[in-house]
């Protein structure tokens, strides 16, 4: 395991590479591969992008968000002006059904609905998440039950082949009643990402339960 200093020194780093994130904000504490994140962003997109900086990092095994969302005046709106902008953003995105709608409440944003693919609902959180004035974002969209091919595991292990940022020999899939159980070793959590995102791109697939383990 690395140490505290090191890791926390990595991560810091990485924040001020990103261009998305104002890293002179935020600090940084590392306890035995955790990392935890505090002080104002300017809002939930840079709130993201900094939590994804961290798992970036070799060796984080966790990441503790307890960033707060320090909107500028400018920036300002009530949650009818938020809403109606999150309206239109979703509206003029052809990855996201209609059937996807949000309420708003003091900025804090709840998507329901009823989506035929995990992809949309993950195309509606990101849609949402970079709309000015947003201060959170609560995913209640479901995904529609479809019957899995009878091969979709094995479909799953060859696309995880076939990514370039995952370890596919590592990582184990299993399928039950269409969730995929991930389990396994990755370097970083960036990468588990990575594998959930492959996973829930396949038929059938209506949610991921990651039980990956971070090994350095």
């Amino acid at each position: 395991m690395r140490d505290d200093r090191t890791l926390q020194a990595d991560v810091m780093r990485e924040l001020e590479w990103d261009p998305a994130v104002e890293a002179a904000h935020i600090g940084v504490s590392a306890r035995d591969g955790s990392i935890t994140l505090n002080g104002k962003v300017s809002s939930y997109s840079e709130r993201v992008h900094a939590v994804k900086a961290a798992e970036r990092v070799y060796g984080v095994r966790a990441v503790a968000d307890e960033l707060e969302i320090e909107l500028p005046r400018e920036a300002a709106r009530d949650d009818s002006d938020v809403a109606a902008a999150i309206a239109h953003a979703l509206r003029w995105n052809d990855r996201v059904p209609d059937t996807v709608e949000a309420e708003v409440w003091r900025g804090l944003v709840t998507l329901r609905g009823n989506v035929r693919w995990p992809f949309q609902r993950d195309e509606a959180m990101r849609v949402v998440r970079a709309v000015t004035g947003v201060r959170g974002v609560t995913d209640a969209i479901e995904v529609e039950p479809r019957v899995a091919a009878p091969d979709v595991v094995d479909r799953i292990r060859e696309a995880l082949e076939r990514a370039a940022n995952v370890d596919a020999g590592r990582i184990h899939v299993r399928l039950e009643d269409g969730i995929a159980v991930l389990e396994g070793e990755v370097h970083t959590l960036a990468e588990a990402r990575a594998v959930r995102n492959v996973v829930s791109a396949a038929p059938g697939v209506t949610g991921v339960d990651d039980r990956l383990a971070v090994v350095v």
